[in-house]
C-alpha cells in the first residue's frame, strides 16, 4: 500500500525555500514559515483533492428533471439533470459559489440564486430566466441578503436584508419578475427568519431565533403586516426547528423541544393552537420537515445518534422507510406527488442525490459524483464509540482507523474538532480523511464534547457561558481514551478544528501540549473577548447568547481566564493557522494576534492567509493549497507513517 514518504533532508534540518516559492500555491494565498508541497505529496493528494459531490435543490416544476449543486472548476455551480444517472447541464457560470432554487409554477426553469464575493458572506439574490442567460440582480450588491422563503404561485419572495443599517435583517418582499421591494417587518436587536408560506399565499410562518436552546414561532399577515406570536402550551421554553404548513392550510407540522429533551414532530392545530406530539416513541431530533402541496403527503427525517433516518406519516402515525446509514438533507417531493427527493451523505461515498418511489419504496440514484478515480472499495466508513469525561459524562465519537492498525503498528491520531459549537460530526464522507487513513497511516477521531447538537437540550447546555472549558476538558478525556486503545499512538496526535473548532484546537494546545505534537488552527477564534467585539454586527448577539456576554464583568473576567490569546506562552506544540482575510464571522485579527503571541515564544507557527476568502475556503485552488499545506505539516510532526 502506497504510503508519503518523509524527505530526509527536512528530518536532517537542512535549509528549504519556502512555499512562497511554491508553483502550487495561487496567488490569492500568502504563507509563512510553510515549505514547498513535496511533488510525491502532490500527486498522492491529487485524486482524493479532486473527489466531487452533489446536493439537491429541488425538481423542475415541468416534472423534466433536478436540480443539483455541485463543482466542476474552481467554485460550486448550479446544474440541470434531466433523468437518474444521465448528463448534468451547467447553468451558472459565476466566479463565486452559487446556491439556488427554481421558482415554482414556472414551465421555463426560471432559477432564483444566491451568491457573494471573496467569502464576504454578503449574499445578493438573483434571478436567472430558464436556465441561460446573465442573472438579473434583484438586491443592493453591498448588504447581506438571505433568502427565506418563495410563494406557491412563484411570484413573490421574501427575504431578510441588513441594508437599512448594516446590523439588523430586515423582512422585505419583493416581486420575482422586478427589482422593487418592500419592508414587511422592521427588525431591532433580535433574528427572524420565515420558515414557511401559507399554501392560500396570505401568511409567513415565522422564528424568532434566540439561540440553539430558544427560539419563538409566530404567524404574519401580509395583508394586515401584522405578526402573531404563536401560542405556546403552558409557556413553555424551548427551541423550534423546522416548520412547514399542512397542505389545506388548517395546521401545522413543527419541529420543537419544549415538550421533552429533543425535538418532537407536532401539529398544530390553527383554531384551536392544540398541539398533538407525533414521534413521542422516538427519543431523537426531528430534524427537516416537508410537505406535498397536493397530495398532502407529509416525510420527515430525524438525527439518530448522528445519522438520519426516515420517516413518513400515514395519517398521523409515523412510518419508517428504510435507507443506507448516512444523512440527509434537502427533502422536496416530485411535482407528480409520487417521489421525494434528497441529498445522501454516505460515510463511504460522496453526496449524491436520490429519490424515494413512495408506494414501492425503492431508491433510485441521480447522480454519481466522482471519486477521482480512486478505488471505493478502500474507502473506510468510521463506527461509533463513545467515552467518559472527569466528570462521568458519556461523550460520543465517531472513529476511523487505517488499514493495519493493531496493537504492533498503533496508528498516529488526528483529533477533527467540529465547529457550532452547536454542530455534530455526522458520518459523512471526505475525501481528505480518506487520504489520512488511506496514505498516511492515521487514524482519525471526530468526538462530540459537551455542547454538541443531537444528544437532547441538556447535553446542548453543559458548555454555555462560564462552562466553556469543560468542553476543552472532553479532549483531556479522549486522549486519556486513546492512551488505553492498543491500535492507536498515544504519543503521536495532533488536534485539528475550524471556526469554533479552532478555539478548541488552541484550547486543548493550551492544556494538553505535553501530550499533542501539533494543531490545526481553521478561521478558529483565539479571544472571545475580541472576537465579539471584532465579529460582524448582525451575528454579535446571537452569539453572546452561546458564549456569554463581555459587557458583563464576570464573563469578561471568565473569558480573560480562558482565553488562548492570554495563555500562549503554554503552547508548546507545532501550530498551523490558517484563515480568510474577509471572514465576517471570526475576523482575520484572531488569526493575526494568535500567531503574533505564539511565535514571540519562539514556536513552531505555520500560516496560510487567503485575500480572496471568508470563513472557511470554497475556491478549489484554494482549498487544494491549504490541503496539502495541512496534510505536509501533520507528515512532519506527527512522524514517518507506519508502513512502506
Amino acid at each position: 500500500m502506497a504510503r508519503l514518504v518523509l524527505l530526509t533532508f527536512l528530518l536532517m534540518g537542512v535549509s528549504i525555500v519556502t512555499a512562497a516559492d511554491d508553483p502550487r500555491r495561487p496567488p490569492a494565498i500568502a504563507v509563512e514559515h510553510v515549505p514547498v508541497v513535496p511533488d510525491e505529496l502532490a500527486e498522492q493528494l491529487r485524486q482524493y483533492q479532486n473527489v466531487r459531490e452533489a446536493g439537491f435543490r429541488g425538481w423542475s416544476p415541468d416534472g423534466k428533471g433536478i436540480l443539483i449543486a455541485t463543482r466542476f472548476g474552481n467554485t460550486t455551480q448550479l446544474h440541470r439533470v434531466p433523468e437518474p444517472g444521465s448528463r448534468r447541464t451547467q447553468l451558472t457560470f459565476l466566479d463565486e459559489p452559487v446556491d439556488g432554487r427554481f421558482v415554482p409554477e414556472t414551465k421555463d426553469g426560471t432559477l432564483l440564486l444566491t451568491t457573494s464575493r471573496g467569502g464576504d458572506e454578503n449574499f445578493q439574490i438573483a434571478v436567472l430566466g430558464g436556465g441561460a442567460g446573465r442573472p438579473r440582480f434583484l438586491t443592493d450588491g453591498k448588504s447581506r441578503n438571505l433568502l427565506d422563503a418563495v410563494s406557491p404561485d412563484g411570484t413573490r419572495l421574501v427575504y431578510t436584508s441588513n441594508r437599512r443599517n448594516r446590523r439588523d435583517m430586515d423582512l422585505y418582499l419583493a416581486a420575482v419578475d422586478s427589482r422593487e421591494s418592500s419592508m414587511l417587518m422592521e427588525v431591532k436587536n433580535e433574528s427572524w427568519s420565515v420558515s414557511d408560506w401559507s399554501p392560500d399565499g396570505k401568511t409567513l410562518l415565522l422564528n424568532h431565533y434566540v439561540s440553539i436552546n430558544e427560539s419563538h414561532p409566530a404567524l404574519f399577515s401580509l395583508e394586515e403586516k401584522k405578526r402573531t406570536p404563536l401560542p405556546i402550551p403552558e409557556n413553555a421554553t424551548g427551541s423550534f426547528g423546522s416548520m412547514r404548513f399542512a397542505a389545506d392550510g388548517k395546521s401545522l407540522l413543527v419541529a420543537s423541544d419544549i415538550a421533552g429533551e429533543f425535538r418532537q414532530l407536532a401539529r398544530v392545530d390553527l383554531k384551536t393552537f392544540e398541539f398533538r406530539w407525533l414521534t413521542r416513541s422516538i427519543p431523537w431530533d426531528v430534524e427537516t420537515i416537508e410537505v406535498d402541496p397536493k397530495s398532502g403527503r407529509v416525510a420527515f427525517s430525524v438525527n439518530e445518534d448522528g445519522a438520519s433516518a426516515l420517516y413518513l406519516l400515514r395519517g398521523d402515525e409515523p412510518v419508517r422507510v428504510e435507507i443506507p446509514l448516512g444523512v440527509l438533507g434537502s427533502l422536496e417531493f416530485s411535482p407528480d406527488s409520487r417521489r421525494l427527493g434528497f441529498t445522501l451523505a454516505r460515510p463511504d461515498a460522496p453526496a449524491d442525490v436520490y429519490s424515494l418511489d413512495l408506494e414501492s419504496k425503492a431508491l433510485t440514484r441521480w447522480t454519481y459524483s466522482e471519486v477521482g478515480g480512486l478505488d471505493a472499495e478502500r474507502f473506510i466508513a468510521p463506527k461509533r464509540v463513545r467515552f467518559k469525561s472527569f466528570d462521568g459524562l458519556t461523550v460520543p465519537a465517531w472513529v476511523s482507523l487505517p488499514p493495519g492498525a493493531g496493537k504492533e503498528k498503533p496508528a498516529p491520531v488526528l483529533i477533527n474538532i467540529h465547529g457550532g459549537p452547536e454542530s455534530q460530526s455526522r458520518p459523512t464522507f471526505s475525501g481528505l480523511d480518506q487520504f489520512y487513513l488511506n496514505e498516511m497511516g492515521l487514524a482519525v477521531v471526530k468526538p462530540n464534547v459537551r455542547g454538541s447538537a443531537g444528544y437532547g437540550k441538556t447535553y446542548l447546555k453543559l458548555d454555555n457561558g462560564p462552562k466553556r472549558e469543560e468542553s476543552v476538558r472532553d479532549i483531556g478525556a479522549l486522549l486519556d481514551w486513546i492512551a488505553t486503545q492498543p491500535e492507536l499512538d498515544a504519543s503521536r496526535v495532533a488536534v485539528y478544528g475550524g471556526s469554533y473548532g479552532g478555539y478548541m484546537v488552541l484550547a486543548s494546545l493550551v492544556h494538553y501540549s505535553d501530550r499533542l505534537k501539533a494543531g490545526v488552527d481553521v478561521v478558529g477564534i483565539a479571544s472571545f473577548e475580541s472576537f465579539l467585539k471584532n465579529t460582524s454586527a448582525y451575528r454579535v448577539d446571537l452569539r453572546r447568547a452561546e458564549y456569554g456576554d463581555e459587557r458583563d464583568p464576570a464573563m469578561l473576567e471568565v473569558f480573560r481566564r480562558i482565553d488562548p490569546l492570554h495563555r500562549a506562552e503554554r503552547i508548546t506544540a507545532a501550530l498551523m493557522v490558517a484563515h480568510g482575510r474577509n471572514d465576517p464571522r471570526v475576523p482575520f485579527s484572531e488569526a493575526q494576534q494568535i500567531v503574533t503571541k505564539v511565535r514571540s515564544e519562539g514556536r513552531t507557527v505555520w500560516t496560510v492567509y487567503a485575500d480572496n476568502e471568508g470563513h472557511g475556503f470554497a475556491k478549489k485552488d484554494n482549498r487544494d493549497y491549504v490541503t496539502a499545506a495541512t496534510a505536509l505539516f501533520l507528515q512532519q510532526m506527527l512522524g514517518e507513517s507506519r508502513n512502506d
